[in-house]
This record gives C-alpha cells, structure tokens and sequence, in this order.
C-alpha cells in the first residue's frame, strides 16, 4: 500500500501546485474573481487530502482494511471534490452550458472525504 499511496500522493501534489500556479498567473485574468475563490478552494482541499495521503503512506505499521479504504476515499474525495470545482470554476470558460451534473459531485466528493477520515479514525481505533 505505502508506494501505491506515496505514487498517488506525489502526481496529486504535482497537480496540487500546477493547478495553483496556473489559477494564480493565467486563469486570474480569464475567469471571475469568485470563480478563482472556487478553483482555489479545489487547490486547497487537494492539498489538504494529498498530505493526508502522505501521512497514511507512514502508516505502515497499522495493518488495517479500514486505513486502506481511507487512502482511497481521499483519492476518490479529490478527484470528485476538487475536479468538480476546477470544472464549475472553468465552466464558462469552457463553454460548459449545463453545470446541473457536476453541482452533485462535489458534494459527494466531500462525502469521500468525510469517509476516509471517519474509517482512519476507526482503523487507529481497532488496531492495537
């Protein structure tokens, strides 16, 4: 598990930090200020859940099912939680017509997220 979540953490955090550079110098001047306080938060809530990764990544002596299925919560959580909102912020931009689908995902994304938390909570609980 310990490569697979450090691999998943590394290319989430490459992306974290893209994804912020890019916000801050070029989608500043083509998006609106409350749709870059979107993109943003996405940048932010990835970052958050990539450390969360690295710090399971360490978690080699906890054996648990349920801190396996935290690392992937928080990888579903990013990919549905932050690309939502990179598509909501961008959505104009990308001539997105119809957001009704991707306004769902975020929130579920957040239910991941939530998750993942409440099962590292439980598999530190168990393990003795």
């Amino acid at each position: 598990m310990n490569k697979r979540v450090i691999i998943i953490a590394s290319v989430f955090g490459f992306l974290a930090v893209m994804f912020g550079a890019f916000g801050a110098h070029s989608l500043k001047k083509l998006i609106e200020p409350n749709e870059l306080e979107i993109w943003r938060t996405g940048v932010d809530y990835q970052f958050y859940h990539t450390f969360a990764l690295l710090f399971l990544s360490s978690c080699s002596r906890f054996k648990s099912r349920l801190i396996n299925i935290s690392s992937w919560c928080f990888t579903i959580g990013i990919v549905l939680f932050s690309g939502s909102l990179y598509l909501m912020a961008t959505k104009n931009l990308l001539h997105i017509e119809s957001t009704s689908f991707i306004g769902p995902i975020t929130p579920l994304g957040g239910v991941f997220f939530l998750a993942g938390w409440l099962c590292l909570l439980m598999g530190t609980i168990k393990n003795r």
